[in-house]
């Protein structure tokens, strides 16, 4: 990892458990708790590419929602598609637990070491800035992250260039200085596609994606980057 300047955490599936919502939502709809989630998520990035697939122009697209919001109908669609009932309150409730959902247990001990490590530790979400703030301080990440970069200020959703530009940015560095770390497999291609030097945390045991370039460096579970940062 010669030269490398900073590791750059995806934040959903990556650094904040997405299916952790299933046991909130298991209280409310016993049965139902897994389904939720998954069509929930489902739903939430098919949104997010249909909005910046419509419109990727450089100003951002027209047809812009924040993260949050699309989180929030994607709620309601999963909720409708489910066949279950649902009210403003319970939709809240879920909502709020989104807000705040677990990070798997390792991610404060890979946080820390690279911080120690004397590299600049950062999130690049599609996540709204309220939504990541809110994520990292609940999960007691926050003080070991340098910077909560968020898709908002470009007004499209990942795999658009615009949004893998800003790391580097923010960051001042150069993208090829910059170890990208995601879950989520078409992120990983979206993000090697722009420039950076890739790791794929494979937490499910899946097939890589069948199109694009393959990751620089594969894992199962977060703290295969300490071996990565220590190189």
């Amino acid at each position: 990892m010669a030269g490398l300047r900073g590791v750059v955490f995806d934040a959903y599936g990556t650094l904040f458990d997405v299916y952790s919502i299933g046991k909130r939502a298991e209280q409310r709809y016993p049965g139902m708790g897994a389904a939720i989630s998954t069509t929930w998520r489902d739903k939430q990035i098919e949104y997010s590419r249909l909005v910046t697939l419509s419109d990727p122009s450089a100003s951002g697209s027209r047809h812009y929602q924040t993260f949050w919001e699309l989180t929030r109908a994607a709620l309601v669609y999963s909720l409708q598609k489910l066949n279950l009932s649902h009210t403003a309150v319970e939709i809240d409730d879920l909502m709020s637990g989104y807000a705040r959902l677990d990070a798997y247990p390792e991610c404060l001990t890979v946080l820390q070491a690279v911080k120690a490590s004397g590299l600049i530790c950062a999130i690049l979400s599609n996540g709204s800035p309220d939504m990541l703030s809110a994520a990292a301080e609940s999960s007691g990440l926050t003080p070991w992250l340098d910077h909560l970069i968020s898709v908002d200020s470009v007004r499209q959703f990942k795999t658009s260039p615009a949004c893998y530009a800003l790391a580097s940015q923010v960051l001042g560095t150069p993208t090829e200085s910059l170890l990208f770390v995601s879950s989520n497999g078409w992120d990983v291609v979206g993000a090697r596609w722009f420039g950076f030097r890739t790791c794929w945390v494979n937490r499910q045991g899946l097939p890589f994606e069948t199109i694009g370039e393959r990751p620089h460096h594969m894992c199962s579970a977060l703290d295969g980057v300490l071996a990565l940062v220590n190189s």
